[in-house]
């Protein structure tokens, strides 16, 4: 685009064209929504060539520009995560839609029925860094909840998420939906985003995906509602009374299976009855791996060789393979600590012990808390949301995962037969 663009003239202009799209899903039947989403995934299958090579045009770029190993890996593209987006749309259309559901209706003494209608938020704004199947993520939970969206990428992922805006508008227009329920903002300029977040004539919503510097920013400007979490320090505690086969697995997964994922645990937890036991091992895995474990005075007298854990390790969200380990006693100690370091996101205990399980769940305060299984888990596609759009570390509206009921909303809805209040 040319140096004349005029960026606020441009985002107005998707906004109008959004809520009027929003107005239009409205009335969208669950199988024209559906029709719609199926033909967006065929159309990401067929175009998986296309995809391919545009998106090799963004890593290369990347690459020039120095991106880091983690950024690069949200960034890229195979045969398998193009499946993988495909099969999440599909999951999606199996899904029950939420939209027009009425609950909790009833009588009251006036005569008059009251409940309670499952509606869309209207129009959704969602701005994200690297991931191009966040497009597509974004793209079919909005259109199965009837929310309009504008999505807007990052410059890194430019030419991938184009190349998915043209697979996204080829299924809309098979269903007969309007292209502009979803819309990719076309510009990288960075003034795009100010304005999407400063719309609420016509924005509804927003959503930041990203790093905690893009989430801090938006949620400091924004004169929309934000659903966001600014990172994820998640943790994994392995308690005395833990079966140590499952703890390994467990700790060993929930570290190495992908490293720049905000569910991927940061600072593992263990109980000083059995760290002996359990670090060693899995200390050489680790280090086969290529993690650098950084760990308490305790964990560096078991584990030799190792860095010291520094105060500001337990507040960091790596994205990388690095650990922080600390020995402690028991979970009250494990608690307190997660309580002090935690970002809200996912912690989870490997234990046998049922009441210590139950302690666990139900006294630490994040948006999911697992019990013997990995951090990795906390994810939508895992939660059998189909996809999800981000995930909440709130405490309104939405928590967790946010599928489709986190982008919807209830009214109350009244029938009366001329009724009339006294």
């Amino acid at each position: 685009m040319d140096a004349k663009f005029d960026i606020k003239q441009y985002m107005t202009q998707l906004g109008v064209q959004a809520r009027k799209a929003s107005r239009e899903l409205m009335r969208a039947t669950t199988n024209q929504k559906n029709s719609a989403l199926l033909a967006i995934a065929d159309a990401i299958e067929s175009s998986k060539s296309r995809l391919l090579s545009e998106n090799q045009k963004d890593l290369d770029a990347g690459a020039k520009k120095g991106l880091d190993a983690a950024l690069l890996d949200r960034l890229a593209l195979d045969d398998d995560r193009i499946s993988s987006m495909a099969e999440g749309i599909r999951q999606i259309v199996a899904l029950s839609d939420p939209i027009g559901e009425i609950t909790d209706l009833k009588y009251m003494p006036s005569g008059i029925q009251v409940g309670q209608m499952r509606v869309p938020l209207g129009v959704i704004g969602i701005i994200y860094e690297s991931r191009p199947n966040v497009t597509i993520d974004a793209a079919a939970l909005c259109l199965k909840s009837s929310n309009a969206a504008i999505l807007r990428g990052g410059s890194e992922a430019a030419y991938s998420n184009q190349s998915l805006a043209a697979c996204i508008a080829e299924g809309l227009k098979a269903a007969r939906l309007p292209v502009a329920s979803i819309q990719v903002v076309e510009t990288t300029d960075r003034q795009a985003v100010g304005e999407l977040i400063t719309m609420p004539d016509y924005v509804d919503v927003i959503v930041p995906r990203g790093g905690k510097g893009l989430i801090e920013r938006v949620s400091a400007d924004a004169s929309v509602p934000v659903i966001k979490h600014l990172h994820g320090v998640c943790h994994v505690y392995i308690d005395g009374a833990a079966d140590l086969d499952k703890a390994i697995k467990v700790a060993f997964n929930a570290k190495t299976q992908r490293y720049g994922t905000c569910n991927t645990m940061e600072t593992l937890l263990v109980d000083k009855t059995i760290a002996a036991d359990v670090l060693p091992k899995l200390a050489s895995m680790y280090q086969k791996e290529g993690v650098e474990i950084r760990g308490c005075a305790q964990t560096q007298a078991i584990v030799k060789g190792i860095n010291a854990v520094s105060d500001e390790d337990w507040d960091t969200e790596y994205l990388a393979p690095i650990l922080s380990i600390k020995i402690l006693d028991g979970i009250d100690e494990a608690m307190d600590h997660i309580h002090r370091h935690s970002s809200a996101h996912t912690e989870a205990i490997v234990t046998e012990d049922l009441t210590k399980a139950r302690r666990f769940i139900t006294e630490v305060d994040s948006s999911s808390v697992m019990v013997n299984a990995s951090t990795r888990f906390a994810d939508g596609f895992e939660y059998g949301l189909g996809a999800e759009i981000g995930i909440s570390t709130d405490k309104i509206h939405a928590r967790g995962p946010v599928g489709l009921n986190g982008l919807t909303s209830q009214k109350y809805i009244v029938f009366g037969d001329g009724h009339i209040r006294g």
